[in-house]
């Protein structure tokens, strides 16, 4: 499952045997708060284990970011593009989350590679990945870490949305969030600012990741938020879609730039609507 991060970029930092009610096999993801296992129970069915990493349990901010993704990706089920939850709690000191075992590659892996998967596939996965929000959205959530990072596909380009650990609860009222983790370059203009925040951000990250797939181009550059913000805003060096890739569908160029305005309200005012035009576009 999952290539979420390079093994090589941390080191192993546990080893295989019993987990609870659970036998961890093999160590396939370290990121910067959890470690992802390939596990089986009594059973011998397999699962991916999430589990906060050892010299993360005594730091409060990310138990607690980590018991949030749980719950919130819990709260998110009922659609094929979501990663399938199973439970989630503590045993032997750690904090764990036990989720369906997916077997391929995050879509910012597959599109540095040029890999068919993506190549063949890539209309359905634009399309997989808009209602795949569409579903966060309807269950009253943010997801605020939508990225190609966080895409998993699988060898047979079945499309799953992953890490909810900075996901919000969304009663309605725009949200004023106080601290702004997350990546730079998929945030939009009002989350960069510190104004408050909608769905409309997860748009926002939606159109900058479908450009993305579609010209292998960002299309907001800089270094640092400063930079991309003066990029969102300025835009006096942007190019469209189809500047970049004619072979882009007009539909499509057409429903991503909605997706990236300025303004959140030049954006689709839901999910639906957008995938409505995706499907018009990708599917006429």
């Amino acid at each position: 499952m999952f290539g979420l991060f390079n093994k090589s970029s941390a080191a192993v930092s546990s080893s295989p045997g019993p987990f609870g009610k659970f036998t961890l096999h093999e160590l396939i993801a370290t990121g910067g708060m959890a470690e992802i296992w390939l596990a089986s129970d009594s059973k011998g069915k397999h699962f991916a284990v999430r589990r906060l990493l050892p010299e993360l349990r005594g730091d409060s901010t990310a138990k607690k970011r980590f018991i949030n993704g749980c719950e919130a990706l819990e709260q998110c089920q009922g659609h094929e593009c979501v990663i399938g939850y199973l439970e989630h709690g503590k045993t032997d000191g750690a904090h764990y989350c036990v989720m369906e075992y997916v077997e391929g590659a995050n879509l910012k892996v597959l599109y540095a590679r040029h890999d068919p998967v993506l190549l063949d596939n890539v209309a359905q996965i634009i399309l997989d990945m808009a209602e795949a929000l569409e579903h966060v959205h309807e269950n009253h959530y943010i997801h605020l870490d939508f990225k190609p990072e966080n895409i998993i596909v699988s060898r047979n380009a079945a499309v799953r949305l992953v890490d909810f650990d900075l996901a919000q609860k969304y009663s309605g009222k725009p949200l004023k969030i106080t601290k702004n983790p997350g990546t730079p370059s998929y945030m939009a203009p009002e989350q960069l600012s510190g104004q408050s925040i909608d769905p409309r951000v997860d748009m926002f990250a939606f159109g900058v990741s479908a450009y993305e797939l579609l010209t292998n181009e960002k299309p907001f550059a800089g270094e640092t938020s400063t930079d991309i913000l003066h990029s969102q805003t300025d835009r006096s060096d942007f190019k469209t879609p189809r500047e970049l890739n004619p072979d882009i569908p007009a539909g499509l160029e057409k429903a991503i730039l909605k997706c990236i305005e300025r303004e959140p309200d030049m954006r689709y005012p839901f999910m639906s609507i957008l995938v409505r035009d995706l499907k018009a576009a990708l599917y006429a």
